[in-house]
């Protein structure tokens, strides 16, 4: 099978080995880049395109040596995972059916594998066609991390944009379950987007309910043995934590609470994948959200780890 040529990243995510040929992959997981998904502006680059190279870079000094431990863990740092950077997939400005084609083929590929692919973005529309690469899968639940519930059917005529990613996400026949934690503010939703995620099966636990409760319920509607994909977009933590997006809204999901979130998925549900969407550099300050995003993501590894050696 020909794959689409992929893009070498400058530095690989906390300088893991990068993966040149996909057809002799050989990790536990994968990290990919998708810079462009589908565009609601042909020919205006994705507000999150640099993205991914600011998270692989943020974390660098923290793979000096594998044998530290971390505390956010509570194990030995990506909880000795075996991980490859598999690089960033080339995007179209004005073609998000490429991009999409794209995004699911490289996917595909890694789940093929059987590596546990982790999606750096990228806007909030690329997880649409990462979704759609467990199509014939085992039944699949989304455990979403989001300011916005996503449940547009389109915008302005686009169906594949970032406000319609979980609408397009519950059309699948292997997406079956979703909660949806972090809402909060005013967003692209109207009532009618709520009621249809409900009528599907949705779970709502917002940002207010979080703060009033812990995780805890969130974790606890989670059936045993389920297969879960985490879809992070970023602008449903505190700004505070990640202040680089582009609507930053009071409020929102902080650090501990996210290690709370992953730390309880992982004993009960089997973690299959995830993406990490929405980031934009450009709007940091400090470098504090792209360090967290990354610490997320190593402590996300870090749980996978564990689960593939228990």
């Amino acid at each position: 099978m020909h794959l689409i040529k992929r893009i070498i990243p400058p530095k690989t995510f906390c300088g893991v080995p990068y993966a040149e040929d996909l057809a002799a992959l050989d990790a536990e997981v994968a990290i990919i880049g998708a810079s462009h998904g589908t565009p609601y502006t042909p020919g205006k680059a994705s507000h999150s395109a640099n993205s991914p190279g600011a998270v692989r870079a943020a974390l660098s000094w923290y793979s000096a040596n594998r044998e530290q431990f971390d505390f956010d863990a509570m194990t030995e740092i990506l909880g000795g995972a075996s991980v490859m950077d598999c690089g960033d997939i080339p995007g179209d400005l004005s073609d998000g059916e490429t991009n999409r084609a794209r995004i699911t083929e490289i996917v595909s590929a890694v789940l093929a594998h059987g590596s546990i692919p982790i999606l750096l973005g990228g806007d909030d529309s690329v997880p649409i066609p990462f979704f759609h690469a467990y199509d014939g899968s085992d039944p699949l639940m989304i455990v979403q991390i989001d300011a916005h519930i996503d449940w547009r059917d389109e915008v302005h005529g686009i169906t594949h944009g970032f406000s319609s990613t979980m609408r397009r996400a519950s059309e699948m026949e292997h997406i079956q379950r979703m909660i949806q934690i972090g809402a909060r503010g005013p967003g692209s939703a109207r009532r009618q987007e709520i009621s249809d995620a409900k009528s599907w099966g949705s779970l709502f636990f917002t940002a207010r309910d979080v703060a009033k409760h812990g995780m805890q319920p969130a974790i606890d509607s989670i059936p045993n043995g389920a297969k879960v994909i985490l879809s992070i977009d970023v602008d449903g933590l505190d700004p505070t934590l990640v202040p680089g997006v582009i609507l930053p809204a009071p409020g929102g999901i902080g650090y501990q609470q996210m290690l709370d979130l992953i730390e309880g998925v992982a004993p009960r549900a089997q973690i299959v994948g995830a993406t990490f969407v929405e980031f934009v550099p450009e709007n940091d300050i400090q470098g504090l959200g792209a360090r967290a995003i990354a610490r997320l993501a190593s402590v996300l590894i870090a749980a996978i780890g564990q689960q593939i050696r228990h």
